[in-house]
């Protein structure tokens, strides 16, 4: 008979949070998720007219997207080592108010250097600020649910509050495309920048009443987590692997469909290509949550249940992702590209909350390492799009025919280069792979 035993053992918490507690905290903190998506999806929503207005180039536009990436990853793990070493309700609103403030802004920023040589650098380094600042959300919260709730109710919460980045992403779409048709970019900065201040406000009012129980929370988890025996286990490599591999995917359609749709289709209204695809992900994760609990229901452990679930994810964005490549007309692409974004809310229900099954009382330093490493796709999918649409354009080669061209690169590529260099993570091929890690050595348990 086997034994199964979390990698990183649990410790009983003794500052739960009460039903109506939790129900505030979830509200919250969807919020805050979905604000974090939509400041995070203007740049790249915003930066067609941007770059048109001031005169920059693919490869400028390409530094300012990827340049949020650089601060993304520089945060990650030192905010979840601090989350669960203080609470990471406290990290949670200095992270709120650093990507709230630098978000609202951006166009003081953009339009006191756009007559300087040195202008989109200047704003490439305040993007990198905001991605900092971003980074330390997601490490955070998790850390927080893991401090607050028990082991049971951890990985459906964390699933349920990661949809806040599909309705940020529709928030964008919908009154950020509004705004933008109506009005100009500046105001669309100022009004996703202002509600995010404001909602960061609320979070400081609302965590006064819980100072008192993260002090017992401290004193709980204020040891040190085991890196080594962590790194050396099989299941984690298997995670950040993994989510590397989908975030892939999910970092390049939320930095470049804009510009994808802004090329290819120039005649469709910006608000229908910002929202129709993100429409699938809502769906998808409830569906996954659903499903997830039915097959844990019927028997399957934890490890069984994450394993199909995050199977069904990559299938699903590998097909969309080949059929993509050859469509040719825009209702095609948004029925690709709405099956590409619904395999991330299962995604949300299996890797994405690995972390608190595999060390709970750690489960911030953990999703801080892998994300670190999964937000590493972005900054080098950046570099080889632009130098592929780029070169492309040089050559005058029409925008949708380039675009193909790039996602074929991906397909040959991914085929010779996925055994070797999975950290650049180029597409179809590598989610294979990934496929095959996850299988034969994943587990949220030491057997």
């Amino acid at each position: 008979m086997q034994m199964q035993i979390p990698l990183i053992q649990d410790e009983k918490t003794n500052s739960s949070w009460s039903r109506k507690e939790r129900q505030k905290w979830f509200l919250s903190l969807l919020c805050g998720t979905c604000l974090i998506y939509a400041t995070r999806t203007s740049v790249p929503l915003l930066m067609p007219i941007i770059s048109k207005e001031k005169q920059w180039s693919k490869p400028d536009s390409g530094v300012i997207l990827s340049s949020f990436f650089w601060g993304y990853t520089l945060t990650q793990v030192a905010s979840g080592y601090i989350s669960d070493r203080i609470g990471g309700q406290k990290v949670l609103l200095i992270s709120a108010l650093g990507w709230s403030m630098t978000t609202f802004f951006m166009p003081e920023v953009i339009e006191l250097f756009s007559k300087d040589d040195t202008s989109v650098l200047l704003v490439a380094v305040v993007r990198t600020i905001n991605g900092a600042f971003q980074g330390m959300h997601f490490p955070s919260m998790i850390s927080l649910i893991s401090q607050r709730l028990h082991e049971t109710e951890r990985a459906s919460f964390f699933s349920l509050l990661t949809s806040g980045s599909a309705l940020g992403t529709l928030l964008t779409g919908s009154l950020g495309s509004y705004l933008l048709e109506n009005y100009n970019w500046v105001v669309v900065f100022q009004t996703l920048g202002g509600l995010s201040l404001a909602w960061a406000v609320l979070l400081s009012y609302h965590t006064l009443p819980f100072k008192e129980k993260a002090a017992s929370t401290k004193s709980a988890t204020n040891y040190s987590l085991p890196w080594l025996k962590l790194l050396k286990k099989p299941p984690f490599w298997s995670c950040v692997i993994g989510h590397a591999c989908q975030n892939n995917c999910f970092f390049v359609l939320l930095s470049w469909m804009p510009m994808y749709f802004h090329d290819t289709f120039p005649e469709v209204k910006g608000w229908v290509v910002n929202m129709v695809p993100w429409l699938s992900m809502l769906p998808c994760t409830f569906f996954g949550k659903a499903l997830s609990e039915k097959i844990i229901k019927a028997g399957y452990s934890i490890t069984v249940t994450r394993k199909i679930i995050e199977t069904i994810c990559f299938l699903t964005e590998i097909i969309s992702l080949l059929f993509l490549a050859k469509v040719e007309t825009f209702q095609s692409a948004i029925i690709c590209l709405a099956f590409i974004i619904g395999g991330s809310g299962f995604h949300n229900n299996a890797i994405a909350v690995n972390p608190s099954d595999l060390a709970p009382k750690h489960s911030g330093s953990v999703f801080g390492l892998m994300n670190t490493v999964g937000a590493i796709p972005g900054i080098y999918n950046h570099k080889f799009t632009i130098a592929v649409i780029g070169k492309m354009i040089v050559k005058k080669v029409i925008f949708r025919i380039s675009w193909s061209i790039l996602f074929w690169i991906y397909i040959t590529c991914n085929a010779q280069l996925a055994c070797c260099i999975y950290i650049h993570c180029y597409n179809r091929c590598i989610r294979m792979y990934s496929i095959f890690i996850i299988w034969f050595w994943s587990s949220n348990y030491i057997k």
